[in-house]
């Protein structure tokens, strides 16, 4: 496991220092980056899950570590959610402001797009909701 995650590290950094010492244009930088890397996941997917699968017992209870899960996921569900909705928010509201200010004309229609950013926050609600609902 240990020399997939080297394999890994220097899949991504030879031709990222191959770029920063100028033998290599980043075009071909990158396509080998990703050759490299898509290489390196075919072969760990290859041959480290290709082994022997043993059965586990089905789990009843909630344990301690799934619990904690469901929480940080729903934290992060409702968090991201709303920062999302404040940087949509921050330009969709000054674009608003700007055509009102031109053409008040516009006012229903320039809402609509900040409410469809306000509805981030309120998916991010509700996908966390339904987390803690199955906990």
């Amino acid at each position: 496991m240990q020399t997939m995650i080297i394999f890994f590290l220097l899949a991504i950094s030879v031709p990222v220092g191959a770029f920063y010492m100028k033998r290599m244009s980043a075009k071909r930088a990158l396509v080998a980056n990703v050759v490299a890397f898509v290489a390196v996941f075919v072969f760990s997917t290859v041959f480290v899950f290709s082994g022997r699968v043993y059965g586990v017992q089905p789990v009843t209870e909630s344990s301690d570590i799934a619990l904690a899960a469901a929480f940080i996921a729903a934290a992060l569900v409702t968090g991201l959610g709303a920062i999302g909705t404040g940087i949509a928010v921050s330009s969709a509201a000054a674009a608003a402001i700007g055509a009102v200010s031109e053409n008040e004309n516009n006012f229903g229609k320039s809402m609509i797009f900040v409410a469809m950013a306000e509805g981030i926050a309120i998916y991010g609600l509700l996908i966390s909701f339904m987390i803690l609902g199955r906990v």
